[in-house]
């Protein structure tokens, strides 16, 4: 369990670091590190329709680190490869096959 708050504290100073505004900062970043852990695609479990809109969202809110981030990546997995941990929903993944750059699918 602490692993679970340490990981999610580490993904909001992520988050937070990147936000364009405190809206951004201190209600969007908490909710997103949040949801992080969760066991579903983050776009889905923060209730957005497809990865695209997760994308247009991010760029919004966190413009910084949307733009480095590769196109080729999952938002989850992105968060958690710049924290250098592996988000709790990849060990038991049904997706993982079509997760691009996912060392947990060789």
């Amino acid at each position: 369990m602490r692993d679970l708050a340490l990981m999610e504290k580490d993904v909001l100073e992520l988050l937070q670091q990147h936000a364009n505004d405190d809206y951004a900062k201190n209600e969007l970043a908490p909710l997103i590190a949040k949801t992080s852990l969760e066991m579903g695609h983050l776009y889905s479990d923060l209730g957005f329709e497809s990865r695209e809109y997760m994308g247009q969202f991010m760029k919004q809110h966190f413009t910084s680190l949307a733009n480095i981030k590769p196109d080729d990546v999952r938002w989850k997995k992105y968060l958690y490869d710049c924290i250098g941990k592996t988000a709790p929903a990849c060990a038991t993944c049904g997706d993982i096959s079509n997760c691009f750059h996912c060392t947990l699918a060789s």
